[in-house]
């Protein structure tokens, strides 16, 4: 029987998967991923968003969806005010289980421009102000940035915690994160040798403060890849892989690890 898993992070509603959804919607249930989160990232995406996440809740042997509505700092130029309302109006008419994915990205030359920069963090603190107001944890975007996010977090007392996603900084930044009440996203990543960085981090916190996601169609395990080449897409079914690999970092038996991380996943979400 398949262990019970929780995709925290997938944008499973894009168009690479429109041909075939239905189907992988399916497989990923056929492998252990009960319940997984569909993500925002801009404006024009959430009624497909929305759309997927009902139909995906009208299927019976599929995970079981959550919705996040955000707009995502890496698409600030696309953003308007009238945006914010959009993730208002979502958050109060919808039943939403987080806010993102929100925060900072400076890996592009332009977004570490001051106008652009300043921006993301309007936007970012308006929707911490949007997931306090409606007593929401949130899904952390970190790219070159994490210690402006841990600043502005502590600036706007934020106190409904989430998850750092795809967490890409150091030891003392996670655990910067846990103080303030988040848990850390662990992608494919972790099947990589050679990501010796998120590696440490694992080890050096253990499982008591790790959540596992996909992030698909993005961040495809090592094992899942078919070319060195080109993106191979991944997709929610993929997410054993992840726990496979975390319990192979933390040298852990999966069945333990995966008990402790359904339960992580449902305190960092306010189900439990």
């Amino acid at each position: 029987m398949a262990l019970a898993l929780f995709d925290t992070h997938t944008h499973f509603d894009v168009a690479d998967f429109d041909a075939d959804r239905e189907q992988l919607a399916y497989q990923a249930k056929q492998a252990g991923v009960e319940q997984l989160i569909l993500i925002g990232f801009v404006q024009s995406r959430f009624q497909q968003l929305l759309n997927t996440h009902q139909w995906l809740n009208r299927l019976s042997q599929a995970p079981r969806s959550h919705l996040a509505p955000g707009l995502h700092p890496f698409y600030i130029e696309q953003h308007q005010p009238q945006h914010l309302l959009d993730v208002e109006q979502l958050l109060r008419k919808q039943e939403c289980v987080a806010v993102g994915e929100i925060g900072l990205d400076t890996f592009l030359k332009q977004h570490k421009q001051p106008e652009l920069y300043q921006k993301q963090q309007k936007y970012f603190t308006a929707q911490l102000e949007l997931a306090h107001q409606f007593q929401r944890p949130v899904l952390l975007h970190i790219r070159k940035s994490h210690a402006d996010v841990l600043a502005l977090l502590k600036q706007q007392n934020f106190s409904y915690g989430g998850i750092a996603h795809a967490f890409s900084g150091g030891v003392e930044e996670a655990k910067a994160f846990i103080k303030l009440g988040f848990k850390i996203g662990v992608t494919g990543q972790i099947t990589n040798p050679n990501a010796k960085k998120l590696h440490r981090v694992v080890q050096e916190l253990g499982p008591e403060h790790l959540v596992l996601e996909t992030d698909c169609p993005d961040m495809t395990p090592l094992c899942c890849q078919s070319s060195t080449e080109q993106r191979t897409r991944n997709t929610p079914a993929n997410l054993p892989y992840v726990l496979e690999g975390l319990a192979q970092s933390l040298q852990m038996e999966q069945t333990a690890l995966a008990e402790m991380i359904w339960q992580n996943s449902l305190q960092a979400l306010h189900l439990a």
